[in-house]
């Protein structure tokens, strides 16, 4: 059937299509002796790899590239990335434009090895961790397991909540000279990859929505499917709370973490937002303690508990493991599970899969000398120049040279020389593996179709009816010229994996069908961390948009125009003294030229309050919770960082100043405008908008103060009404022109005007009314209290005798108001309390 669709669509392509094709598979130059996915042995292209490539060639090269520009934006604005260890910054995700292809009668066999695999991998941990028959009987020397940091003797007898000690499994593999698919290595700790696979789908699907539909491409929907339904089954509640557990924001892989989160509608927690209390695990939120009874963790088990495992780490939870050998949760994968990523083990599969399964291992690994023995010892020190020498246990290398396979003639003299003598005194930290050369695919480069060998991660989830298979998976493709296995890593990109089949393949999302979805309109919950940091977006954005508006009046001064008469003399000194105070400017840069005063105000990265460093801490903590913010959101808020960034070398002179506040005021504005239209009135966007306020107000009382003093000018009224963007109400109010009295109530004691002190404090008391309460007994809660009077205090107040002092009393309260929101539900340490509800009902 594809063979035959795809010998019709050849017959039917134009010329020019036909010639652009032609070109492509003449210039193809795959590695002598190595398979490759276009062409199969005979040198003939495979059906499906015509049938794709013959529909690319259809397209014009500006509609090639427009279609994958349109991928790249997409990459771009929702921030697809990665980091590299130690690396602070992100790396914008580097995919390839042609999806790795292949059939569903070789996917089958794929599929079928790896579920093997996986099941081999849980009798595995059983048996090591239960009743270790393997190393009583000598199957398995105890060293081969005990010299890995992660075999953690914590965990020895204990049973896993749901059965499963593995609930993800995933398999790097690689195609052999032989055509055979060969594993390279096991991912059994936290298997990394999914959430960029499922990125890498949805990217490529929309690049190409026609081929991806008439291929027949298997959806990976269902997988994720059997993914959530297996984590919950692991739970002893019929509607259980799944978290998954991440380092943070600066772990290499948080985007794809943030993304499965928000895309399976797990809770993404953090070792800090959790807390063991009697044997079970809850998570800290605004509503208090909340049980926790899945977790899917990608924090390695060395660091997710300091109380018993790493004391130094800072990623963990203490008394985890208590929890878990408590029954008090379940853990996928369970701790210690990474013992399976040992290279020492590989060598004695065969051996283990006959006498766990009663089965001969179905899809081999890459020959494997475990040094600690003799007999492999020995036949690695005879063949050390044309052996790969890896390390045995992973982190277990000293050195540090074997991160990866090596061969001894990559190392310097000094180098090998080094290993040479580890090797003699240490033997068992090293084994010598079989250098697998990698079969190659198809990419696309400057118009050229080239031969890249590639690694494909497949996935294995468990559920109640056994392991299920991703169709599909993460494909790593090595911009090297060089098929060797030990050669991937740093500088590789990837590629979806496209599994095409004969018939149409049906359509699966997550979303449940009609009669299986209970209506609910409950919220969720919001973790103390996510609440902290939406209330911290809202106020560094607010801070930054006030600061703008400043370092606008700035830049109007220096212009020959009405609206920038008012920012002249002991007014524009002011608007510097704001600046000051608020860390945009040095106080030593008090008197100099406006313009410089503005390029620093905007630019200064070493000024606490300069827009650019309050942009990137806006988009700091927001990354911190990227899961709960839509993607046009993080679009413009990264659009106005990079933008910020690429401007500090353009700003010249007072236009090109003024253009960039304009632009940043624009943006600002745009993210206002998305909170209030398009998030839903929950908890969060409550925290986002209290941030705003609180800042706001703030903001008004320090401009009231400087501005509004007794004696101001009528520049000074001016600019106040300016930065309050009150003029046009004042004029369209008043016309009898600008006083002091009018316009002091107009910016602090006017309910009506958004920019107002007490609008700020009225929206306040609406939200504020809707969080939840700790203690139902009827009692104000600290916040409650100093909000409620300082409310009275604005409704009830005078502007004709609102003074210095008055006014400085109301920005302290405020800040009184912002600690004691911080103290009661961003839970950190001891604070973390109960509801009223029993705890372990929560």
């Amino acid at each position: 059937m594809v063979a035959e669709r795809a010998s019709t669509r050849r017959r039917n392509r134009d010329a020019a299509t036909a010639e652009r094709l032609a070109g492509w598979l003449r210039d193809y130059r795959s590695f002598e002796g190595i398979p490759d996915e276009l062409f199969d042995r005979s040198g003939i292209p495979r059906d499906y790899w015509l049938d794709f490539l013959g529909d690319v060639a259809e397209y014009s090269e500006e509609e090639f590239r427009g279609r994958f520009s349109l991928a790249t934006r997409h990459i771009r604005d929702t921030g697809v990335s990665y980091r590299i260890y130690g690396e602070e910054n992100e790396r914008s995700w580097p995919l390839n434009p042609l999806p790795l292809i292949l059939p569903e009668a070789e996917w089958a066999q794929i599929a079928e090895g790896v579920e093997q695999r996986a099941n081999l991998m849980e009798a595995l941990l059983a048996d090591i961790y239960g009743n270790a028959a393997l190393v009583r009987d000598g199957v398995l020397p105890a060293a081969a397991l005990t010299g890995s940091n992660d075999f953690l003797r914590a965990m020895r007898g204990v049973k896993p909540v749901g059965g499963r000690y593995l609930q993800t499994y995933a398999a790097d593999l690689g195609r052999g000279p032989d055509g055979r698919w060969w594993v390279l290595d096991d991912r059994a700790q936290a298997p990394s990859g999914a959430g960029y696979a499922l990125e890498n789908r949805l990217i490529l699907s929309r690049a190409y929505p026609n081929l991806y539909n008439r291929m027949n491409v298997h959806r990976l929907a269902p997988f994720f499917d059997d993914l959530r339904k297996g984590l919950a089954a692991a739970a002893d509640r019929a509607d259980p709370r799944i978290c998954l557990m991440t380092p943070g924001p600066y772990s290499e892989t948080y985007f794809e973490q943030a993304h499965l989160a928000r895309y399976l509608g797990f809770l993404l927690v953090e070792g800090g937002d959790l807390i063991v209390r009697d044997g079970k695990v809850y998570v800290r939120t605004i509503s208090g303690l909340k049980r926790a009874d899945v977790i899917l963790r990608r924090v390695d088990a060395d660091f997710i508990d300091p109380l018993e495992l790493n004391g130094a780490s800072q990623l963990g939870t203490p008394g985890l493991l208590e929890a878990i050998r408590d029954g008090g949760v379940a853990m996928a994968n369970m701790p210690g599970s990474g013992v399976l990523e040992s290279k020492s083990l590989l060598g004695f599969l065969p051996v283990l899969c006959r006498r766990l399964l009663g089965e001969e291992l179905k899809m081999p690994n890459v020959a494997t000398w475990w040094c600690g023995q003799p007999r492999e010892r020995a036949h690695v020190e005879g063949k050390l120049d044309t052996l790969a020498i890896a390390s045995a246990f992973g982190a277990v290398d000293p050195g540090g040279l074997f991160p990866q396979p090596r061969l001894l003639s990559d190392l310097s003299p000094a180098e090998a020389a080094d290993f040479r003598q580890r090797f003699i005194d240490r033997p068992f930290d090293f084994v010598g593996q079989e250098v697998a050369h990698l079969s190659t695919t198809p990419v696309l480069r400057d118009g050229r179709l080239e031969a890249a060998p590639f690694v494909v991660r497949v996935y294995a989830t468990a559920t109640p009816d056994g392991m299920r298979i991703m169709p599909g998976g993460f494909a790593r493709i090595s911009d090297r010229a060089d098929a060797r296995a030990i050669s991937m890593g740093q500088g590789a990109r990837t590629a979806d994996v496209w599994v095409v089949g004969d018939a149409p393949v049906p359509r699966v999302t997550l979303l449940g069908t009609q009669e299986d979805v209970k209506v609910r309109r409950v919220t969720g919950m919001l973790p103390s961390r996510a609440a902290e940091n939406l209330f911290w977006l809202g106020r560094y954005l607010e801070r930054a948009e006030s600061t703008l508006r400043l370092i606008r009046s700035l830049c109007t001064s220096l212009m020959d125009a009405e609206a920038g008469i008012h920012t002249t003399g002991e007014t524009l000194e002011r608007v510097e003294r704001l600046l000051i105070d608020g860390g945009a400017l040095d106080k030593d840069a008090a008197g100099e030229r406006a313009l410089d005063a503005a390029r620093d105000a905007l630019h200064d990265v070493d000024a606490s309050g300069s827009v650019i460093r309050l942009v990137g801490m806006a988009r700091r903590a927001g990354a911190s919770m990227r899961e709960r913010l839509s993607a046009d959101f993080w679009a413009l808020l990264v659009r106005l960082e990079t933008r910020l960034v690429e401007g500090r070398t353009t700003v010249r002179t007072e236009v090109d100043a003024l253009e960039q506040v304009e632009s940043a005021l624009q943006i600002i504005a745009a993210l206002s405008g998305l909170a209030q239209e398009n998030m839903n009135r929950t908890a969060g966007w409550r925290f986002l908008d209290t941030g705003r306020r609180i800042e706001r107000g703030i903001n008004i009382c320090r401009c009231t103060h400087v501005l509004a003093r007794s004696g101001a000018t009528i520049d000074d009224l001016d600019l106040l009404l300016d930065l309050a963007d009150s003029q046009i109400t004042y004029r369209a109010r008043y016309l009898i022109g600008l006083a002091l009295v009018p316009v002091r109530d107009m910016v602090m004691l006017d309910p009506f005007n958004t920019r107002a002190l007490a609008f700020q404090l009225v929206t306040l008391k609406q939200h504020l009314a809707l969080l939840p309460a700790l203690v139902d007994d009827g009692m104000l809660e600290p916040h409650a209290r100093i909000l409620l009077a300082l409310a009275t205090q604005i409704e009830t107040g005078d502007a004709a005798s609102l003074d210095a002092t008055a006014i400085q009393g109301f920005e302290t309260e405020l800040m009184r108001l912002s600690d004691a929101i911080a103290a009661r539900y961003f839970l950190q340490g001891a604070n973390a309390v109960p509801t009223i509800k029993l705890a372990g009902l929560a």
